[in-house]
């Protein structure tokens, strides 16, 4: 929780003015007692209605002042609450998107999702907690018992009991349901990864007929938040009952001996009003203080959730980087020995080949083989666990890596589209991109036609993930996208999946004819689609079990044959 109190330095003004304010509300409330135990004593006593109207003035002037002060603290509070949350939430976001795809996959998207919106607004709301209350409601405890003790230094024997006797109570009770606190946002991290996953996989899970299982597995993940929540609200509930029975007893004990003392001369009717109103103080403050307790534990989990994030430093470091490093010789790429893990297994093991600038490389195998993890090395998404990849003649690692990506063009196996124009979505690699640049990467990608025919053309508003394209026009126009930044090695991670085969071809033949200078990396499952590239890198449990031509692997890679006659005919495989 402290290392996030740095960001409390851009509101000095209103973390300071705030509580003075608040403790100038807090002074006021502690004064009206003594002045209503003086019209009593003296006004209604004597029947002196000057006094009382007189007094009575006075306590409208302390409430009107109290209520400005109140809401100077109220402004200040909620002003640097929601400034702390917003620099708080862009530093996060900042900060995440330094993480490289690994850190990213340990944490999750649901529980960084959970930690940028739920958590921070925990944290904003200990802000504004500070500000208005944590100095507020000790100083009144404190106050009252002062005061009472001018009042009556024998009753307020009373008042120091009570207030031991609810502090007690507020300390076991609290020391109980805090680490509930901390699980129950571990179940609402469940929760935002179960209905990120259906909301996303919803088409599938209709389509296997699995609503009822998922439901059952949300149900499930509620019911275990339902129950956290349940079993620290069993013991937070007898807080205040249990608050309420002391100050009412301890009130009877002031009412039944100041009464006494009443009738001994030693007290009057008012000061006995004025001990009962500070006895009513004591208990709200402490319950504020208790409410304060639970918040400022929620907040604390919270911030060591954000503070983990903050912690947690990318793989994919520039400690390496040159600014003009010198290549080794004029390969576009090269693995050298390169192996990479996940975790326990190896997803790549020893793969060396390389490819020469211009020509086209072809990756080709089975369904976890490798090869989405071959590609992601060469942007370094994630960096080799073992061995060397190198770009231009340059090992990645000495590049810079805003330089090595704005080499590279990536179109990921996912395809995605952002939310505004069609044109601010192609121009995301070169910003200023004119419309004869766009126009020529949407004819190379197969999408000029179906552009051309959207209702304002390149100014067309995409929805959210391009939901209003089909699967095939999202690829194409992803593909478009990467076009437009006219990068020196593009990789097509199985960007042809959901194309027809006559688009398929036609698009294959346009790069090849409009990217000369331009080195390509197809990954791809159709053996159709690699199978005139320059070279073939074929990937069997993340092992290279054969690199060459088409005609090369089908004579000599058993592999590379059994996936082409799996596919295809024997006399249009060879």
């Amino acid at each position: 929780m402290l290392k996030l109190a740095r960001y409390l330095k851009y509101y000095k003004i209103q973390v300071t003015i705030g509580p003075v304010f608040k403790l100038l509300e807090a002074v006021f409330e502690l004064i009206v007692p003594l002045i209503m135990a003086n019209i009593i004593d003296i006004g209604v006593k004597n029947g002196d209605t000057g006094y009382i109207a007189k007094q009575g003035v006075l306590l409208v002037i302390l409430g009107v002042t109290g209520l400005l002060s109140a809401l100077i603290c109220q402004y200040s509070a909620s002003f640097a609450s929601q400034g702390v949350g917003t620099i708080l939430r862009r530093d996060l976001f900042h900060h995440i998107n330094t993480l490289s795809h690994k850190e990213i996959d340990i944490i999750g998207t649901p529980s960084l999702i959970t930690r940028m919106t739920s958590d921070i607004n925990q944290i904003q709301l200990a802000v504004a907690m500070l500000i208005r209350l944590v100095i507020r409601a000790p100083f009144l405890v404190v106050g009252a018992m002062i005061m009472a003790s001018t009042v009556s230094l024998k009753l307020s024997v009373i008042f120091f009991g009570a207030a031991v006797l609810i502090g007690l109570t507020l300390y076991i009770i609290m020391s109980k349901s805090v680490p509930f606190f901390k699980t129950i946002q571990k179940r609402l991290d469940r929760i935002s990864l179960i209905s990120r996953e259906n909301l996303r996989g919803n088409r599938v899970i209709r389509a296997f007929a699995r609503q009822d299982e998922e439901e059952e597995k949300f149900s499930k993940a509620a019911q275990e938040l339902t129950d956290a929540s349940i079993s620290a609200g069993r013991i937070s509930v007898l807080l205040s009952p249990l608050t309420c029975i002391i100050t009412n007893i301890a009130i009877a004990l002031i009412i039944w001996f100041g009464g006494m003392n009443v009738n001994i001369g030693e007290l009057s009717q008012g000061d006995i009003i004025a001990l009962v109103n500070y006895m009513t103080q004591i208990m709200l403050a402490m319950v504020v203080v208790a409410d304060l307790v639970v918040i400022f534990t929620r907040a604390s989990a919270s911030a060591q959730r954000i503070n983990e994030i903050f912690e947690t430093k990318t793989s994919v470091t520039e400690e390496k980087a040159e600014k003009n490093p010198t290549a080794e010789n004029d390969n576009a790429i090269e693995f050298r020995n390169v192996s990479f893990s996940y975790g326990e297994g190896k997803a790549l093991k020893n793969v060396t080949f390389s490819i020469k600038k211009g020509e086209t490389l072809g990756i080709i195998g089975g369904t976890g083989s490798g090869k989405s993890t071959f590609v992601n090395l060469i942007p370094r998404f994630y960096d080799a666990t073992k061995g060397q990849v190198l770009v231009n003649g340059v090992d990645v690692k000495k590049y810079e890596i805003e330089t090595l990506r704005e080499k590279i063009g990536v179109v990921a196996q996912k395809t995605v589209l952002f939310k505004g124009s069609l044109r601010k979505n192609m121009q995301w690699g070169k910003e200023k991109a004119t419309d004869q640049e766009i126009i020529k990467a949407l004819k190379i990608a197969q999408s000029r036609d179906f552009v051309e025919k959207l209702p304002g053309k390149l100014d067309f508003d995409v929805a959210q993930g391009g939901k209003n394209f089909s699967g095939g026009q999202r690829q194409r126009l992803t593909i478009a996208r990467a076009l437009v930044k006219q990068p020196d090695i593009l990789i097509l991670d199985d960007s042809f999946s959901a194309l027809d085969f006559a688009t398929d071809a036609n698009l294959r033949k346009e790069l090849k004819e409009q990217t000369r200078d331009m080195t390509v990396v197809i990954v791809s499952q159709r053996a159709s689609t690699i199978r005139n590239a320059d070279k073939i890198v074929v990937l069997d449990e993340g092992e290279c079990v054969g690199i060459g031509t088409h005609q090369e692997l089908y004579k000599n890679c058993s592999e590379y044959r059994e996936i082409c006659l799996s596919q295809l005919s024997a006399e249009e495989a060879v």
